[in-house]
């Protein structure tokens, strides 16, 4: 299980988290939702360790992660796949893959069969520079990489963003699978449809807080028009 508890974190003077906590099981998919602008980017930051959190802390299968910097965190078994893909353009696809094994605890120095079983254009694509592929392509490509790392959490930041529904639809089962696999997985996302096909719990942000959480029933249309409408 990866935990965040009473994480509290502000830009400046200003509040961006206040108190936030979840829980993400080995086995499912927990979906962080809300509109922009409410801190789920800077919670996945905050629990991979890019941000340092003013208060709180995060645990990794019950062992304390909230003093490591975010290579020691990605070492001991979190990965995070950013919002934007942040690949690296210029190098191949098969260099990027390799810079996710960097993370791996078993010192394993080959790109995984699974991740190519998983997304085959990327074995098609290996000598490509990442700068060169698609939206979609890309987004399969960072997954790859956060997989390489052979992670037991994987934080995804809005991975539908900007990426075709068939992409969108290969994500979701790719997800799914990972979960299967005994993964915990946690999935910030805007795409109310995609939380309902894939998700099996939910935390819903407003203003820095989580004002909603637990399965997908919490989702009723009066909380979507209070805190998830445009």
């Amino acid at each position: 299980m990866l935990e965040a508890t009473d994480i509290d974190f502000s830009y400046g003077g200003v509040r961006a988290l206040s108190g936030v906590s979840l829980a993400a099981r080995a086995g499912e998919i927990l979906c962080v939702t809300g509109r922009n602008g409410v801190g789920k980017t800077t919670l996945m930051r905050c629990v991979m360790g890019l941000e340092k959190a003013a208060g709180g802390s995060v645990t990794l299968d019950g062992v304390d992660v909230t003093k490591l910097a975010a290579e020691k965190r990605a070492a001991a078994g979190v990965a995070l796949v950013p919002q934007g893909r942040m690949i690296f353009p210029k190098l191949t696809v098969e260099e990027n893959l390799r810079i996710g094994l960097q993370a791996r605890r078993d010192g394993v120095k080959k790109i995984p069969a699974e991740i190519y079983d998983t997304f085959p254009i990327l074995r098609d694509f290996l000598k490509r520079k990442g700068g060169d592929l698609s939206g979609g392509q890309q987004q399969q490509l960072a997954i790859g990489r956060a997989m390489a790392g052979g992670p037991k959490a994987m934080l995804l930041d809005e991975p539908t963003e900007g990426i075709q529904p068939n992409i969108i639809q290969e994500i979701g089962r790719v997800l799914q699978r990972l979960a299967a696999g005994g993964m915990a997985v946690v999935l910030v996302e805007q795409y109310l449809d995609f939380v309902k096909e894939i998700g099996d719990r939910v935390a819903v942000m407003n203003r820095g807080s989580v004002v909603a959480s637990g399965d997908m029933s919490v989702l009723t249309p009066e909380l979507e028009r209070e805190y998830l409408g445009v």
